[in-house]
């Protein structure tokens, strides 16, 4: 128990507040496209994000260091998306997540950032169409973690990581064909 003004300390001395704030901020990018494959809306991205926070945070004392603090993380991120998808049911699309809103640009060419955009959004509506056990292991594989990484975030085994990987892909290169035929 801690008293008022302290902060919780990990074993290492770091405390537990700023270990959050590190990985948090080491995972932004990756985490925050995770809660883009589980969650149309933005204010279900945030929720889902602040229930991810939270979970690491009570997670964190536990950790003993048996996998990168990397594939912790994403452990932690993809229970927390299951149990979202769990209690919201069928997902909401939010009026802004709609292709032909504003590109924001940095002074490049605004019809090479909105074609950027465009295949983004079709590479996410691809993914977000796949079954979970296909998208869970696209998502990692688009963050860039190998097999045995994805095996230990999803407690599977590597060959059944790579068979998923591979029926992944050959659906999803089937759902960005069929979506380029239909434009």
């Amino acid at each position: 128990m801690t008293h008022p003004g302290t902060t919780l300390e990990e074993k290492n001395g770091e405390p537990l507040e700023a270990r959050l704030a590190r990985l948090l901020d080491a995972h932004a990018a990756p985490l925050s496209r995770l809660f883009a494959s589980y969650a149309r809306s933005a204010a279900d991205r945030q929720d889902l994000a602040q229930d991810v926070a939270l979970a690491l945070f009570t997670a964190l004392p536990r950790f003993r260091g048996d996998c990168s603090e990397r594939t912790f993380v994403f452990r932690v991120a993809h229970n927390r998306a299951l149990a979202f998808l769990a209690k919201r049911g069928r997902p909401t699309e939010d009026v802004d997540d709609h292709e032909d809103r504003v590109v924001a640009t940095s002074g490049k060419n605004p019809a090479l950032a909105y074609e950027r955009r465009h295949r983004e959004a079709r590479l996410l509506a691809a993914v977000r169409a796949l079954p979970l056990s296909h998208r869970q292991v696209v998502t990692l594989l688009l963050e860039g973690l190998d097999h045995q990484e994805i095996a230990d975030v999803l407690g599977l085994t590597v060959n059944h990581v790579a068979v998923r990987a591979h029926r992944a892909r050959a659906a999803l290169r089937v759902l960005l064909e069929e979506h380029e035929g239909s434009t």
